[in-house]
């Protein structure tokens, strides 16, 4: 079903971006089927270069903290050397990784929903797994997580790589098996989503740059509006979600939207 592209696709694709970032749902999958199924698309770097809104929106949400963080640092505060290391430590795997595959990710796995559909599905029984299993967190502040931990998180958030696996489902997950609660393994994906998504948006607007047209940045434009706003609720009302209700809801969304999708591909075929 094809769509008239106008404004009206970059909204709801934005729309899509904003809602889906910080959930364990996987943003990019949802992005990706919204084109493979209704017709919803733009191209590869739009998805990517969106995600600024989303960025912004935890600036805008966190800008207390990352402020004291700074000055903090400044002052010499042990603490913020250390949660800055960790943040780089566990932002580094995916980022090298990232550059060194990017064009099999975009050309690739970007072009087969089926991946992408599986993905979602897995991710959905591994998070609902780890949402009920009976952990004993050690960790309940990421100002004190230790560098090992936030390695082992950057090492799995190398799985969101792939599309429809989520950066942050697969962060929460390594986290929480590693011995974080899930309100702390939630707000710590939160603060390395910032160096991952800049990087990533930094490299494809540069690798993308002779692309870009007036209509495509006015699309942008448009899905980065609509990706802060209501990036921005989402991430002011997450924690307290999770602190009550967990990740069972995301995870059992995850299984019916892969689930749906795999029969919607065999149907189709």
């Amino acid at each position: 079903m094809n769509v008239d592209q106008g404004l009206f696709v970059p909204l709801v694709l934005g729309l899509i971006e904003g809602l889906t970032e910080f959930l364990p749902v996987s943003s990019t999958g949802h992005l990706l089927l919204a084109g493979e199924f209704f017709g919803l698309t733009q191209p590869a770097v739009f998805i990517v270069l969106i995600q600024l809104g989303a960025i912004l929106a935890i600036v805008t949400i966190y800008f207390a903290k990352l402020a004291t963080l700074i000055r903090d640092a400044l002052t010499g505060k042990p603490y913020a050397w250390a949660f800055a290391r960790n943040v780089i430590l566990a932002s580094f795997p995916a980022a090298l990784a990232g550059v060194a595959l990017h064009d099999f990710i975009q050309g690739v796995l970007y072009e087969t929903p089926l991946v992408i559909c599986i993905m979602l599905l897995l991710g959905g029984i591994v998070l609902l797994i780890v949402d009920r299993l009976p952990l004993k967190p050690r960790y309940t502040d990421i100002y004190t997580y230790p560098w090992h931990l936030s390695l082992i998180v950057g090492l799995f958030q190398m799985l969101a790589l792939i599309p429809g696996v989520s950066r942050s489902g697969a962060t929460i997950v390594g986290s929480m098996l590693f011995g974080t609660d899930k309100r702390s393994a939630a707000e710590f994906t939160f603060f390395i989503a910032l160096p991952i998504m800049i990087g990533a948006f930094g490299y494809d607007f540069y690798k993308s740059r002779a692309l870009m047209t007036a209509d495509l940045g006015l699309s942008i434009a448009i899905g980065f509006a609509a990706s802060f706003v209501v990036g921005a609720i989402v991430v002011r009302y997450l924690l307290d979600f999770v602190s009550r209700h967990g990740f069972a809801p995301f995870a059992y969304w995850r299984i019916a939207v892969g689930g749906i999708g795999l029969v919607a591909l065999l149907v189709m075929r």
